[in-house]
């Protein structure tokens, strides 16, 4: 049985005291209204109603029953008001993920501009590394997240690749640091501050092998991602890392930021939710995310986000 239709068809009825007008009201027929109030009086094992020639009469359990029929109406109706904004991303839970290096001013970008746009959905942000997100996502236990590539994205669905061009971190007073941009090879002697490769291992090697490739194998490689942590390595030790314009570090009146020659290494984001699970509010969030990296991106002068929303078999460009 319907009972929320049935419930319907019993109150209109009671509050038009009449099945012509509450066939009208509810855009029935009569006999199938006359139907469903006998039907529910059956299930209910209640008479809902004294009917004559001329009139329709509530019963006194009728009566009983007619406030709680309003109240389970109201409560349906409620029910599908919040079901229609959860679908339509303005309402619910939004699990989501930031990579731990990410800028700070970028963060609250990301967050005032989801605020700005889905104010009635809750947030519960992450900070996880690419490894984490995946795992993540594939277990669905996070909605949408904040990848680094290369990565493994079977069975995820992306959003445009961004590219920022990585620099390198050096005491401002090392010999490196006076030219305006540093060759990879000018870096030979100097320990590496990089990610621990378990948080995202394809990329990892890829820098690793970027940098041999252009002249630079570095005397060891020390795993630090904070920036008083990385700032320490730096200032202490013969030691470089590698970041964007925007990284903490780079602010440091003692450390120096300086391009590299020829821009050999560049970070590759994108926004990353489980294929077919891409409801309005994690694409609201991807978008978001997109448009906030893009800003950074473009402030520092780095290459455009590529438009080509990938397929997880596609290429990734460089």
């Amino acid at each position: 049985m319907d009972l929320i239709r049935h419930l319907q068809c019993f109150v209109a009825v009671a509050e038009e005291s009449h099945f012509g007008r509450a066939a009208q009201r509810l855009g029935m027929a009569q006999p199938p209204l006359s139907q469903r109030i006998q039907r529910l009086e059956r299930e209910l094992g209640v008479r809902l109603f004294e009917r004559t020639s001329r009139q329709v009469t509530i019963t006194k359990g009728g009566t009983l029953l007619l406030d709680e029929a309003r109240e389970i109406l109201a409560r349906s109706e409620a029910l599908t008001a919040t079901a229609r904004r959860i679908r339509e991303g303005r309402s619910g839970l939004l699990r989501a993920a930031l990579p731990p290096d990410l800028a700070g001013d970028t963060i609250a970008a990301i967050l005032a501009g989801f605020q700005r746009q889905h104010g009635g959905v809750e947030l519960e942000l992450h900070e996880l590394s690419t490894a984490d997100q995946l795992a993540g996502l594939a277990s669905h236990d996070l909605d949408v997240g904040l990848v680094r590539h290369p990565c493994d994205v079977a069975g995820l669905e992306l959003g445009p690749v961004l590219r920022h061009e990585l620099g390198v971190l050096l005491p401002r007073h090392a010999p490196a640091a006076r030219s305006g941009t540093v060759p990879l090879a000018a870096l030979t002697g100097y320990d590496l501050i990089l990610f621990p490769r378990a948080q995202a291992p394809a990329v990892h090697d890829d820098l690793l092998t970027t940098c041999a490739r252009h002249g630079y194998t570095p005397a060891a490689v020390r795993h630090g991602q904070g920036p008083s942590f990385t700032r320490g390595l730096i200032l202490s030790s013969r030691a470089v890392a590698f970041g964007p314009r925007d990284t903490g570090p780079a602010q440091d009146p003692d450390i120096a930021w300086r391009p590299l020659a020829g821009a050999p290494l560049t970070l590759r984001h994108s926004a990353a939710w489980p294929k077919g699970r891409g409801d309005a509010a994690a694409l609201a969030f991807a978008d978001t995310v997109t448009d906030a990296l893009a800003v950074t991106a473009a402030a520092d002068g780095d290459l455009p986000p590529s438009p080509l929303h990938l397929r997880p078999t596609a290429e990734y460009w460089i």
